[in-house]
């Protein structure tokens, strides 16, 4: 499974993630499609030459887990599913709670920078004040020694 909705076209016309893996199911587009279209409940469709209408070539599908923070992250934005996750639910795009695709838009970043900033400069201060703690214990074992 990914949330890389990076696809491509590959040299056997099969629709792939940027990693290369194939999408399920399989989308074969036309060796003479002019434009690849992805609609909001995930039908895939290409202008062809010659032809005005397009054509409906494939269906992408959502799938939804009970506990998306279930999933296992394998690398390369690959996640597997896990007992945690539950068993994947597969639909179509604008059911079943299983949101729209939207074709060209990027997906925001879900992290509040302002808040990481300051979550950072907390932990500088506790390690500053961790290692002043272990310096002056390090000076009085010191001078314990010297006595």
């Amino acid at each position: 499974y990914t949330r890389d909705g990076s696809f491509q076209v590959d040299q056997n016309g099969q629709l792939v993630t940027a990693g290369g893996f194939q999408v399920q199911p399989a989308i074969t587009i036309p060796a003479n499609a002019l434009s690849i279209t992805i609609g909001r409940d995930g039908v895939v469709s290409v202008t062809q030459q010659g032809q005005a209408a397009p054509v409906q070539v494939g269906q992408l599908n959502l799938t939804t887990f009970m506990n998306d923070t279930g999933l296992e992250s394998i690398g390369e934005n690959l996640y597997i599913e896990t007992q945690s996750s539950g068993a994947p639910n597969e639909s179509t795009p604008g059911l079943n709670g299983a949101g729209l695709l939207y074709q060209g838009y990027v997906e925001t970043s879900n992290v509040n920078v302002a808040e990481e900033l300051v979550n950072m400069i907390q932990v500088q201060r506790a390690y500053e004040i961790n290692s002043k703690a272990v310096s002056t214990t390090d000076q009085m074992l010191q001078k314990l020694t010297q006595l």
